[in-house]
This record gives structure tokens, C-alpha cells and sequence, in this order.
């Protein structure tokens, strides 16, 4: 195909890391005196980074809480989720699969993610995965973040690629605006992280498994 550049986003799309991010909410709302969430609630509050995950878990159980606090929150939560990376996270199935063969064919692949950066490279590594992406841009790298399509642009430069050589690969409203905004092509999962459903999002095909990838990206071509 034409398009060597593939970006990833992370949760939802190349890992399956809300049961982590369940277990160091449900740390830090206990602390606070709140009652746990369900693990379908966390899904569904992924995507636009800590702050906001934190936010959403708050307003869920009881509403938000002055500022102090929510900051001693942030902070007790980015402990234990950095000492609980990769617990019970596990890459979706056929991904590592399907990384190699993309880059044993020519592929140049990097992920750009709202997780921050150092969690990001973190969880890549623990799970294996690190050493098939030259770039990981997380959502504290640049400026802008998704949905801005410069977090895209940002990601394709630290690659040496422009928007006509890339394919986006996420699960969100946010990934597929950020691609479209950025002019490139975006290809959802449906086993991902998202309100809306997954077809419903916009992307130019959808896959409900990883080994469908290699297809789709001939598709685009």
C-alpha cells in the first residue's frame, strides 16, 4: 500500500487496560469515602486523559470535590496506576501478531495516545510491545491533544511522515476527528472504549478483530 505510517492509540485499541485503570479508581474513591464502579463504567470513561478519567469517576459517585483534594486524588492515583501498569492489562488478541507483520513489511508505526507519555512507554514495554513503534506521543508530549489533529501531525513528524502516507487506527469519537481534521484515513475497532457505537463513529472501515487489519489497510490503498 501507499500508506507506510500507521498510528495507534493504546486503550481501547491496542490494549485492554481498563481493568488497571478500574482498580486505582476504585483505590482512590475509596479513600475518598466513595463507592467503587463497575469496570463497564471505567470503559466508558476513557480517552481523554487522567484529569477527565478522574473527573468522570467522581461525578459518577457523588459529584466533584474541591480542589485540594481532587489534586491529592490525582496524585494518589498516578502512584498506584504507575505501580499497576500492566496487572491485568493484556494487548488485544492478535496484536503483537499483527505489529510484527506489519513492520516485517515496510510498516513505520507509532502510537499517539491522551495516556500520558511515560505510563504509555511503560505499558508498552511491560506488555512487550514498545520495541515495534518508533514514536509514542502521549497526551502530555505536545500542546494539543486529541482531538486536535496537531497531536496526529505531531506524531507523523517525530516519524518523518505527512498526512498521505498514515492511517489512523483508534476506537473514539476522538481519534476519528483528530484523524479527519489531520486528513487522514481512520479505522475503527468495535471492541474498544466508546460511548457511541463503533460504527456510528465516522471511521472509513471498522474491524472486530485485529487480524482484519492487514485487509483493511489494503483497502485504503
Amino acid at each position: 500500500m501507499s500508506r507506510d505510517a500507521i498510528l495507534f492509540d493504546l486503550d481501547g485499541t491496542l490494549v485492554d487496560s481498563a481493568p488497571d485503570l478500574h482498580q486505582s479508581l476504585n483505590f482512590v474513591l475509596a479513600r475518598l469515602g466513595r463507592p467503587a464502579i463497575e469496570l463497564d463504567q471505567v470503559r466508558a470513561m476513557v480517552g481523554d486523559g487522567v484529569r477527565v478519567l478522574l473527573e468522570r469517576s467522581l461525578a459518577a459517585t457523588g459529584g466533584g470535590i474541591e480542589s485540594a483534594r481532587f489534586e491529592q486524588a490525582m496524585a494518589d492515583y498516578l502512584v498506584h496506576y504507575e505501580a499497576h501498569l500492566a496487572d491485568l492489562s493484556r494487548p488485544f488478541p492478535a496484536v503483537p501478531e499483527t505489529l510484527a507483520r506489519l513492520r516485517a513489511a515496510g510498516m513505520r508505526l507509532a502510537v499517539c495516545t491522551n495516556k500520558p507519555h511515560a505510563f504509555s512507554v511503560s505499558l508498552l514495554r511491560q506488555l512487550g510491545l514498545a520495541d515495534h513503534f518508533e514514536a509514542v506521543l502521549g497526551g502530555d508530549s505536545l500542546p494539543v491533544r486529541k482531538p486536535d489533529p496537531g497531536h496526529l501531525l505531531g506524531t507523523l513528524a517525530a516519524i518523518g511522515r505527512e498526512p498521505p502516507q498514515a492511517v489512523m487506527i483508534g476506537d473514539s469519537r476522538n481519534d476519528v476527528a483528530a484523524a479527519r481534521n489531520a486528513g487522514v484515513p481512520v479505522i475503527a475497532v468495535s471492541f474498544g472504549y466508546t460511548l457511541t457505537p463503533p460504527r456510528e463513529l465516522g471511521a472509513d472501515l471498522v474491524i472486530d478483530h485485529f487480524d482484519e487489519l492487514a485487509d483493511a489497510l489494503d483497502r485504503l490503498s
